[in-house]
């Protein structure tokens, strides 16, 4: 065993503050007056925000006036990566609590195919009780089920019982793979309020916050002003049927559950959810340190259906500042001693057609042909193969399986005309079998300069991955017809826009400093679990501790 203490409980983890530039002048920006605590926080604040890419952060970070200004006085690392290929909310939110990679927790995608289970169209979700009869990969019975190994919430309850493990998000596989397995209280959206776990009831909380939405619902809401800052991203682009997006202001009709979730409306919502817990739960004043998730989806589902460099989310970057900052002055004002990380599950890309606009020319869509079914129809052309039964390649894309009835020499067959048709497609960038990700070792050293196989062979589960991975070229967005408003923009490659994201941690009375060296998301529970000094198995977490303390001190205990 190995004790990941805080050094001398935290008394060299911290120095006075006021190194740093002082932040703008707003009521969650306040500069820091005093030394951090001599003792372990006892609340950790684990948020995420959903598609918040490093290069998001670098293009707004000197507008940000709230939350997210008081937290660029803490420890900066601006380039974080979640190291692996798959680039996914389930798969990068698996990252943040449990320190390890997909290819050890077992989150490969959103979604992966099971070609034994006992439905037609052989998906799993991935926050999804698949033993469940009642459930289906559309309307999953959500669970952490598929997560194979305990969170930072988990372990910390597993020392102490009076620990309290809380999530809140938009997202349930936000809320499961953050909060996992023993979880206290869980909440996400769906269809247009805050629900829980099967077999709970709504807190009073919950109740709350759900009537809250339904008066919003009834009434709508004007449209939110534009930023001066801006301005320049105010820009009408054409995309799909005679649509354009870049001006959008997110008026809110009544009766419109989707007009508040792709909207700054819904991370506002959730804070609001978040802060309710924190009251009712009493969180930061029990027996033992106690753990808040919050993953914030808005920036997802704005940068899903209008893009990331239009106005629609320039004013979501303004609103999460505001968000944030709402958590963190309810936390003050109820004089708690906490400790925040703000990260994020992954990039973006924008959609090709204002990237074409703006000095990308080589932003295109993917061309149909490299769809599991056309695919499919490649592969029997080229070699007789068909199956008796559901189709002869299953794929959401990246993945691709092959129907598990065939016979072992027809199997290896297609699999051979598979790779070699997507790897002559001048829009894929690499090609690998499971048998070559199964031979190849897990990665090591700085993820930065991580081969695209490596990134690859940090996602693969042999249990779970596809036969075939196919990973496009740069700035190829795997959406083949833009539908605005919906989908038009997304993520999953294994580029450093997909991979890169902030990584910021902040306590009263820190000590700032930036880091730009490069750092991985599984490195935040190892750090989170130091703070709290937590004792933890040798070998539990992919990553390391990050020292936060800024000075000669270490957070991590001995020097490293």
């Amino acid at each position: 065993m190995r004790r990941l203490a805080v050094c001398a409980s935290l008394a060299l983890a911290v120095a006075l503050a006021g190194c740093g530039a002082p932040p703008p002048k707003s009521a969650s920006a306040a500069p820091v007056e005093a030394p951090a605590p001599k003792v372990p926080p006892r609340l950790i604040v684990a948020i995420s925000v959903d598609q918040f890419s490093a290069d998001l952060f670098a293009q707004y970070r000197r507008h940000f006036t709230h939350g997210l200004a008081r937290l660029q006085q803490g420890a900066v690392f601006p380039s974080g990566y979640q190291s692996h290929a798959a680039t996914e909310t389930c798969p990068g939110h698996s990252t943040l609590l449990t320190g390890t990679h997909p290819a050890r927790n077992g989150i490969v995608a959103n979604n992966w195919f099971d070609l034994s289970l006992d439905r037609a169209d052989k998906r799993v979700y991935c926050a999804e009780d698949v033993t469940d009869p009642a459930s289906t990969s559309r309307d999953p019975v959500v669970s952490a089920r598929n997560l194979k190994v305990p969170t930072l919430g988990e372990l910390m309850k597993a020392a102490n019982p009076a620990t309290r493990n809380v999530a809140v998000s938009a997202k349930d596989r936000a809320v499961m793979m953050m909060g996992g397995h023993r979880i206290d209280a869980a909440y996400w959206w769906k269809n247009g309020q805050f629900v829980t776990l099967k077999g709970r009831d709504l807190s009073p909380a919950a109740v709350a916050q759900n009537g809250v939405v339904s008066d919003l619902l009834k009434t709508g809401a004007p449209a939110l002003a534009l930023p001066v800052f801006c301005a320049g991203a105010d820009n009408a682009v054409p995309v799909g049927k005679g649509g354009s997006l870049g001006t959008g202001r997110f008026a809110l009709e009544p009766g419109k559950p989707d007009g508040v979730r792709i909207s700054p409306r819904m991370d506002h919502l959730t804070v609001e959810l978040a802060n309710r817990l924190v009251d009712e739960m009493d969180l930061g004043r029990g027996d033992a340190p106690d753990i808040l998730s919050v993953s914030l989806s808005a920036t997802d589902y704005i940068g899903h259906a209008t893009g990331t460099n239009g106005a629609e989310i320039c004013i979501q970057m303004a609103e999460l500042d505001k968000a944030v900052g709402t958590l963190l002055d309810h936390l003050d004002a109820r004089g708690l001693d906490y400790a925040v990380v703000l990260t994020s599950d992954h990039g973006g890309l924008d959609m090709p057609e204002r990237a074409s606009q703006q000095a990308v020319p080589r932003a295109v869509r993917v061309d149909d042909s490299l769809s599991a079914r056309e695919l499919a129809k490649a592969v029997t052309a080229r070699t007789g193969i068909t199956a008796a039964q559901g189709p002869l390649i299953y794929s959401d894309g990246g993945e691709y399986y092959v129907n598990r009835a065939l016979a072992p020499a027809q199997k290896a067959e297609v699999i051979k005309a598979l790779v070699a048709i997507t790897r002559a497609n001048p829009q894929v960038a690499a090609v690998f079998t499971a048998e070559d990700m199964a031979k190849t070792p897990l990665p090591a050293g700085n993820a930065q300069d991580w081969s695209v196989r490596d990134r690859v062979r940090a996602s693969f589960d042999a249990s779970r991955s596809g036969d075939v991975l196919i990973m496009l070229d740069r700035a190829i967005t795997p959406i083949p017809e833009a539908m605005p408003g919906a989908y038009v923009a997304t993520h999953g490659s294994v580029y450093d826009y997909d991979r890169r994201v902030p990584m910021l941690f902040w306590r009263k009375g820190m000590r700032s400093f930036e880091q730009p060296a490069p750092v991985e998301t599984v490195d935040i529970a190892p750090t989170l679990a130091a703070l709290v000094g937590l004792t933890v198995s040798e070998g539990m977490f992919d990553g390391r501790c990050l020292d936060l303390d800024g000075g000669a001190g270490n957070t991590c205990g001995a020097k490293r």
